[in-house]
C-alpha cells in the first residue's frame, strides 16, 4: 500500500529539519551573520575602501606639499677626441673621464594658498568617501534584512501549512468512517481528497518559496557554496522602535537631514568645489620659491703643479714698441703637470653652491587659468543644486515610507483581527462537523478562509516589519539596531 503524499512531504520536511539541526557542519545564520558576511564581502564596498585608501594618499601628497624637496644627482662620463682639458681649458685630442655630482632643494613659500587648499580638498575627500561606504553598507544591509524576512516569512507559512495539512488528514479518517457508516455521502469524502491535494499542493509550493528565498539571500551573500545553507529561527519584533503616532513626517525628515549619508556626501561635495574655487583662483596669484644648489666634480686629468721656461721655444712675443717697431719678449713658461688630486680632495677643491629665491608672476595664459575659476565656480554651483535635489529626493521618499508605513501598520491590524475571526469560526466549524452537523463542503469552505486569513496575515505582518525597519533606517536608528 502506497503511503499518501501527504505524509511522505510531512516527514520528508520535518527529516531535513532535524537533520540541519542535529548536524553540527551546517551552520544557522542569524540576520546579524548574514549583514556582516554581506557588507565584509561585498566588492562594491571593497571597491569604496579603495577608494578612501586613494584619498588619503591625496592627503598625503598634499601634506608632502608643504615639505622641501630633497634631490641627488650624479654623472660619470667618458670623453674621448677634441675635448676642453677641464685643468688647463685648453683644447686638446685626449680622452678623460669626469664625474659630476650635486644636491638640490627646492620649497614653495607662497603658492597662493594652494598647498593649504589642496590639503584641505584632500581631507574634504576622505570625508566624502568615507560617506559612500556608510551609504553602501547601509543599503546592502536593507538588502540583506528583506531577502532575510522573506525567508522567515516562508518558514512561518511553512509552519501554517504543515497543520492545515494534518487538519484535512483528520477531516479525511473520519469522512471515512461516516461515508462507510452511511452517515455522509461519498461525495462529501471526495470533496475531502480534493481539499487535502489542495493543502498538499500549498505545502509544496509554500516550501519552495523557501528554498528560492534561501537561495536568493545566499546569492545576495555572494557565496559560492549555499546547499546547505540556512537561517536561524529568529524572532523579528513587530513592534516598531518608533511610535508612528508620536511622529509627523517632518520630524522624520528633520532627522533625517541630520543622518543621511546621501546629504552628507552632497554636503561635503559643496565644501570641495569650494575648495576647487580657491585653488583655481589661487593660479592668479604669484608663486614664490626657495632653492639651494651644491654641486662639485673630479677628473682623472692631471693637475698643474708649477712651470718651467719651455726649452724649446725659450721666449714668446708678447707685443711690439709703436716707436721702433721691435718686438716685445717674455719667457715662455709652460705648466708642470703632476698627477691627479684625490678623489676626495678633487671634490673639495671644485665645489660649489648657489641659493635664491624664485618668483613667478602669471600675466597671460590663453585665459587657462581664469577659464579654470569660471569652470570651479560652476561646479560649486552644481553641487548645491545637487544638494537640493537630494533633499528633495530625500523628502519625496520618507513621504511614501511614511504612508506605506501608516497603510502597513493599518493592514497588519486588520488581517490580525481577521484571523483571530477566521480561527474562532473554524474552531466552531470543527466542533459542528465532528457532531456531524456541518457538511464536508462547508467545512472545506469555512477551512479554506482560515488558510487564507492565515496567509494574508503573514503577508501584512512582514510588509509592516520590513516597512517600520525602512521608516527607522530614515529616521537615523542605526541598521545594526534594526
Amino acid at each position: 500500500m502506497k503511503a499518501p503524499l501527504s505524509l511522505i512531504l510531512l516527514f520528508s520536511f520535518i527529516f531535513s529539519v532535524q537533520s540541519q539541526e542535529t548536524n553540527p557542519e551546517i551552520k544557522k545564520w542569524t540576520l546579524r551573520d548574514c549583514v556582516d558576511y554581506a557588507i565584509e564581502n561585498n566588492i562594491s564596498v571593497k571597491q569604496s575602501e579603495n577608494n578612501i585608501a586613494l584619498a588619503e594618499v591625496d592627503k598625503r601628497a598634499a601634506i608632502g606639499n608643504f615639505i622641501p624637496n630633497l634631490n641627488l644627482n650624479s654623472s660619470a662620463a667618458w670623453n674621448s677626441g677634441l675635448t676642453t682639458d677641464v685643468t688647463t681649458g685648453v683644447l686638446i685630442n685626449q680622452t678623460t673621464q669626469t664625474t659630476n655630482g650635486g644636491i638640490s632643494s627646492g620649497v614653495a613659500i607662497y603658492r597662493g594658498l594652494r598647498n593649504q587648499n589642496e590639503l584641505r580638498r584632500a581631507e574634504l575627500s576622505i570625508l566624502s568617501s568615507q560617506y559612500q561606504l556608510d551609504k553602501m553598507k547601509d543599503d546592502i544591509s536593507l538588502f540583506v534584512i528583506n531577502a532575510y524576512l522573506e525567508v522567515l516569512f516562508g518558514k512561518e507559512a511553512v509552519n501554517v501549512a504543515i497543520p492545515q495539512v494534518e487538519i484535512t488528514q483528520e477531516q479525511l479518517a473520519r469522512t471515512k468512517q461516516l461515508v462507510e457508516a452511511g452517515t455522509l455521502p461519498r461525495g462529501d469524502l471526495l470533496d475531502v481528497e480534493a481539499t487535502l491535494a489542495s493543502d498538499e499542493q500549498n505545502l509544496i509550493l509554500t516550501q519552495n518559496r523557501v528554498q528560492l528565498a534561501l537561495i536568493s539571500l545566499a546569492q545576495l551573500l555572494q557565496l559560492e557554496e549555499y546547499d546547505n545553507f540556512d537561517i536561524a529561527n529568529e524572532e523579528i519584533e513587530t513592534l516598531p522602535l518608533v511610535n508612528l503616532p508620536e511622529y509627523s513626517v517632518d520630524m522624520i525628515y528633520e532627522k533625517a537631514l541630520e543622518t543621511r549619508n546621501e546629504i552628507k556626501v552632497a554636503q561635503t561635495n559643496i565644501e570641495i568645489a569650494e575648495s576647487d574655487v580657491k585653488l583655481a583662483k589661487g593660479a592668479l596669484q604669484p608663486t614664490l620659491s626657495g632653492f639651494f644648489n651644491y654641486n662639485s666634480r673630479t677628473s682623472d686629468r692631471s693637475t698643474i703643479i708649477g712651470s718651467e721656461i719651455d726649452p724649446n721655444d725659450p721666449t714668446r712675443v708678447i707685443g711690439v714698441v709703436e716707436t721702433s717697431g721691435d718686438n716685445v719678449i717674455s719667457p715662455n713658461f709652460v705648466p708642470i703637470s703632476g698627477p691627479a688630486d684625490s678623489f676626495f680632495d678633487q671634490l673639495d677643491q671644485n665645489k660649489g653652491s648657489s641659493f635664491g629665491v624664485s618668483l613667478q608672476i602669471p600675466v597671460f595664459n590663453g585665459f587657462s587659468a581664469s577659464n579654470n575659476v569660471r569652470r570651479a565656480k560652476i561646479n560649486y554651483e552644481q553641487q548645491k543644486y545637487q544638494l537640493e535635489q537630494e533633499e528633495l529626493d530625500l523628502e519625496k521618499i520618507i513621504h511614501q515610507v511614511y504612508q506605506d508605513a501608516v497603510g502597513a501598520l493599518k493592514l497588519y491590524d486588520a488581517t490580525k483581527r481577521s484571523l483571530e475571526a477566521r480561527e474562532v469560526s473554524f474552531q466552531y466549524a470543527q466542533e459542528r462537523f465532528d457532531v456531524g452537523v456541518l457538511n464536508s463542503f462547508d467545512y472545506s469552505q469555512i477551512k479554506n478562509r482560515l488558510v487564507t486569513a492565515n496567509a494574508d496575515f503573514l503577508t501584512a505582518k512582514y510588509d509592516f516589519i520590513f516597512r517600520v525597519k525602512l521608516l527607522e533606517y530614515y529616521y537615523g536608528i542605526p541598521v545594526g539596531n534594526l
